[in-house]
């Protein structure tokens, strides 16, 4: 079904997430939906009702669904927060919507006034909140679902009868005969390309986010300053009791008990002979100079109620024993976190710990993600002949998602001019970088670098490369309402598309948002098996390391086929072997010491 509206169904539930009750709303609009041909359904979720759950789920099903219908928690519950989440993910609010189904709710009962539909758009993603009940999504959906796929068709750049309404390419696709026959773009090597992409790169730009588990990954923009001092207040090393060290060995008199989250009167002062209980953490008294640990004491008279009053202090304390100074861990006005320090769980407790509450980083770039080929169809589509099914956007998708750089998926266009400008220019409108796959060959339909060129007046930095897989990736950057954008065309082939997204866009991504070390990690690695023939170009050859070695260097162990089509060959697979060229050497024996990338958990 071409052009079919993509939905995903997302039922807001506690009791239906935790596996109290069972979801019917969720399957039962899948079933009319299925049932009247509206669409297709790429997925029924149940979720809590927490507003962070549901916005993360709408951020990321807008990358991949025309429409997400959300049933559930539009209520006056102080859990019904569905259409707050909707609100904060949104970018255009689309108040006709709930509207239409308030008025069809309403014909039917007076209890519908008591719901707080939203409806918006992320992307080219149309979000629309139904109620929880079976009886009430159906109704309101019923009263939205004409008018969809007009909606989509719209978001999607298209007309009435399917069209592009984006303006025509002017690339001809006429005089296929005199096409070039030789690529006009020098070969140059991987270290001058991805020098090439570095010099282009998007500027850094900062924002200030809320500190949440959302900034793991981050990248601290500007240092980041303690306002107080740790401890804030002296504090006991360990359970004991704060003394005199003067007094030395011998009988104390018990006076209270200090305990962690308590506060140390300003005037307690210790006398000669005097103490106080204190727990690890726990404020001393202000002349306090010493803890003696639990350990080194003893007990020499109770109160009938059970509390002590005289304990005997076995070991002489020295003067500062056991006691944490004010500021003795962060100094008051301390740089804590520097700009370019990542932030992982360690930075996240050590800004939860000096209180701030705003952080600054680096903002991330946001990815389009694009398929191109006549033959290449949706994974659920059943293959026609001289088809094959799109395995490299979801694998790409998902690297990025790995990486926590937001994504947007554009599709699948065809080798058509018009239908790849009209693609190209939704990924320019909602990201910061195109990455495509397809079309950069020498086919008679591989149009794609003509479009950029032509249609967007890009500049293309490189267009061929030496290396294997991988030879024909493009880079270009054009300008777009302003604004600098970057587009990445990798190679159809899918393991020569995931291997340049390692060598060239990762890196990319990590120096836009502000990470000190851009590139993966190279070692040496022993190679486990014969290479009898080389490439006339270097190679990059999945391998899976094996570090069970005595020497302590891995041992390299081949994946299989390295064919470029072989996807199969990445299973497992955790490392580039960098090869060199058959110019350089015929053939490398097993044990040989190489280069590796590191790509994969080790």
């Amino acid at each position: 079904m071409e052009n079919a509206i993509k939905f995903l169904i997302i039922t807001v539930s506690d009791r239906c997430s935790c596996g109290q009750s069972v979801d019917e709303s969720g399957p039962n609009l899948a079933r009319e939906i299925l049932e009247k041909k509206f669409g297709i359904v790429l997925e029924i979720k149940c979720i809590p009702d927490e507003q962070k759950i549901i916005e993360l789920e709408l951020v990321n099903g807008s990358s991949r669904a025309d429409v997400i219908l959300t049933t559930g928690g539009t209520g006056f519950s102080p859990r019904d927060v569905t259409p707050e989440a909707t609100k904060a993910v949104i970018e255009r609010e689309v108040p006709g919507f709930p509207m239409a189904m308030l008025l069809e709710s309403l014909s039917k009962t007076p209890h519908a006034a008591l719901s707080r539909p939203v409806c918006g758009i992320k992307g080219g993603c149309l979000i629309i909140n139904l109620p929880g009940s079976v009886k009430g999504s159906s109704e309101c959906f019923s009263a939205i679902a004409p008018t969809l796929k007009h909606a989509v068709d719209l978001l999607q750049g298209r007309n009435d009868h399917g069209s592009s309404l984006i303006r025509k390419s002017k690339v001809s696709t006429s005089n296929v005969a005199n096409r070039p026959r030789e690529s006009q773009w020098p070969m140059i090597s991987v270290e001058d390309s991805q020098e090439l992409v570095m010099q282009n790169k998007l500027k850094l730009t900062k924002e200030n986010l809320p500190l949440s588990l959302d900034l793991f990954g981050r990248v601290i923009a500007s240092d980041v300053s303690s306002v107080d001092p740790l401890p804030p207040f002296r504090a006991s090393i360990k359970d004991g009791y704060a003394v005199l060290s003067s007094d030395g060995k011998g009988s104390r008199k018990v006076l209270k008990s200090l305990t962690a989250g308590m506060s140390a009167d300003g005037d307690m002062i210790l006398n000669n002979g005097e103490c106080v209980r204190v727990n690890t953490g726990g404020p001393l008294p202000a002349n306090a100079d010493a803890v003696v640990q639990v350990e080194d004491t003893s007990l020499l008279e109770a109160s009938s109620d059970g509390e002590e009053v005289k304990v005997l202090i076995a070991v002489a304390p020295k003067p500062g024993q056991d006691i944490r100074p004010v500021g003795n861990d962060i100094a008051l006005n301390e740089v804590v976190l520097k700009t370019g320090d990542a932030i992982t769980s360690i930075e996240l407790g050590l800004l939860a710990t000096i209180g701030v509450t705003s952080v600054p980083v680096f903002r991330l770039p946001k990815v389009s993600v694009l398929s191109t080929g006549n033959e290449v169809v949706e994974p659920g589509v059943e293959l026609r002949p001289g088809a094959i099914r799109d395995s490299n956007r979801i694998t790409l998708l998902s690297l990025l998602r790995n990486h926590r750089f937001p994504t947007y998926d554009l599709g699948i266009a065809k080798d058509e001019p018009d239908d790849i400008l009209s693609h190209l220019i939704k990924g320019l409108e909602t990201s910061d970088i195109i990455l495509t796959t397809g079309g950069v060959s020498m086919g008679e339909r591989d149009y794609l670098k003509a479009v950029i060129t032509e249609d967007l007046g890009a500049t293309i930095h490189f267009a061929r490369v030496n290396m294997k897989p991988g030879k024909p990736t493009t880079f270009a950057t054009c300008s777009w309402n302003g604004k600098l954008k970057m587009l990445f065309c990798l190679p159809g082939n899918p393991v020569s598309a995931t291997v340049t997204f390692h060598l060239y866009v990762l890196p990319a991504l990590r120096g836009i948002s502000g990470h000190k070390k851009q590139f993966s990690t190279t070692i040496t690695v022993r190679l486990g098996f014969d290479i009898k023939k080389l490439d006339p170009r270097p190679e990059y050859r999945r391998v899976v390391l094996d570090w069970n070695q005595s020497d302590g260097i891995p041992l390299a162990k081949s994946t299989g086929d390295q064919i470029s089509s072989r996807l199969m060959s990445w299973r497992e697979a955790n490392c580039l072997l960098i090869l060199p060229s058959n110019k350089e050497v015929e053939e490398i024996k097993n044990g040989t010491l190489l280069k590796g990338l590191i790509v994969g958990s080790l």
